[in-house]
């Protein structure tokens, strides 16, 4: 199996002046790189610049100047150079596909935060020895850097990536040749439907409560974004006060990053060990959550019609609040490190089908759903909680996906 682990860096304060250095080159060196595909694309010619000729490039840039760019990794440079390249395959087959293109756009140093190396060994070095207690990270034009390693790392290192949250800084280890680390069976099988009033609901009939994170901070956020928009939005130069004001904006959202991030990990980690087959509805959370379309108005040129955006903004808050996507990524990984079965399913109608499996009859129908909470069938009467309702629905349905893949 591979797996990343992340730690979070102790540097001091010249090695934190030289990482910022290092993400203010490498995010030049992709603007830059940027800048002569956006030429050769001005001049016709789509296909004629790409990663080979870069690289072949990146020598003569290092000897030009070697303050910026030649004291850092030859590889981790490259590695830039191929993040730019996947951006403009990515630009190609959007456009390919008749999707929204999405143009590669410039770097700001804000929005560079990473710096990858391909291959441990070349231009970085993970040392897992612990000098005088510490576990430590060695990094081309850095140096030697402290890592709060709360895990034991396992498996082959491949690749090394540092990256920064705020002011805060990480390694990312991913790592090959991972055992499984196989957990005692418990013959018992399990369902779960995700909502936004119980994070999840499981076929047991148990809610889990959802913590709601973004809710929980949202006066304290509210209060730091009004203090940030004080600030002319476009200034030449910026101040410390703004700066400040930034940096705390930044802060409160990564603190409920990590906090939703820690919640998921630990309700995955109960799931896997209750149970050996887990089934979930396969969710598109990224349609559930677009904003609807606009109405025109056939009636009144360049008037539109209502279009419940507003109604539907407070559920996409709600979506995105609970992480569906995020925890269903961790359920997976953490199931295939376990040797746990996850089975995801059609989600269409779970919640309108009445349940055959708890006596139910099997009708399908919208007037099924009451409210929110609510199931009742229109054809033999059978009620339930509407959330319970739909985690029955999805595990009978991972029963038939198992049995026709058997």
């Amino acid at each position: 199996m591979i797996r990343a682990y992340k730690f979070l860096l102790r540097p001091t304060t010249r090695q934190v002046t030289a990482l910022t250095a290092m993400l203010r080159d490498h995010c030049s060196l992709y603007n830059g790189a940027l800048q002569e595909r956006r030429d050769a694309y001005r001049h016709g010619s789509k296909t004629c610049i790409k990663y080979r000729n870069q690289s072949a490039q990146l020598k003569e840039i290092r000897e030009f100047d070697p303050e910026r760019q030649g004291r850092w990794s030859f590889s981790s440079q490259q590695a830039t150079l191929r993040r730019l390249d996947k951006a403009f395959a990515a630009f190609f087959r959007r456009v390919k596909n008749g999707a929204k293109p999405g143009y590669p756009r410039f770097k700001g140093g804000g929005h560079f935060d990473t710096v990858v190396f391909p291959k441990d060994g070349d231009g970085c070095r993970w040392d897992s020895t612990p000098h005088n207690g510490h576990t430590r990270v060695r990094l081309q034009g850095v140096g030697h850097i402290r890592v709060h390693q709360h895990r034991q790392v396992q498996g082959r290192v491949k690749t090394i990536s540092v990256k920064r949250e705020g002011k805060r800084w990480y390694v990312i280890l991913a790592c090959a040749d991972i055992p499984t680390e196989k957990l005692p069976p418990t013959g018992s099988v399990v369902g779960i439907d995700m909502g936004t009033v119980h994070f999840f609901t499981t076929s047991d009939g148990q809610h889990e409560p959802s913590p709601q994170f973004l809710d929980a901070a949202a006066k304290e956020l509210a209060e730091a974004q009004r203090h940030l928009a004080t600030f002319p939005k476009r200034t030449r130069r910026r101040t410390k006060k703004h700066q400040a004001a930034a940096r705390k904006v930044a802060k409160l959202h990564a603190r409920i990053r990590r906090q939703r991030r820690d919640h998921h990990h630990k309700t995955a980690r109960a799931l896997i060990r209750d149970y050996d087959v887990i089934a979930h509805e396969r969710l598109n959370t990224a349609g559930m959550t677009k904003t609807p379309a606009p109405k025109p108005d056939p009636h009144k040129n360049g008037a539109f019609l209502p279009n419940g955006t507003a109604s539907k903004a407070g559920l996409n808050k709600a979506i995105l609040d609970a992480g569906w996507g995020q925890f269903l990524g961790i359920l997976a990984n953490k199931a295939e490190s376990a040797s746990r079965l996850v089975v995801p399913v059609d989600a269409r109608n779970t919640s309108r089908t009445c349940p055959p499996s708890a006596g139910g009859c099997g009708h399908v129908a919208r007037e099924n759903r009451v409210t929110q909470a609510r199931f009742q069938c229109t054809a033999c009467g059978f009620a339930a909680n509407a959330d319970h309702v739909g985690a029955l629905n999805v595990l009978d349905r991972a029963g038939l996906v198992l049995c026709a893949a058997a």
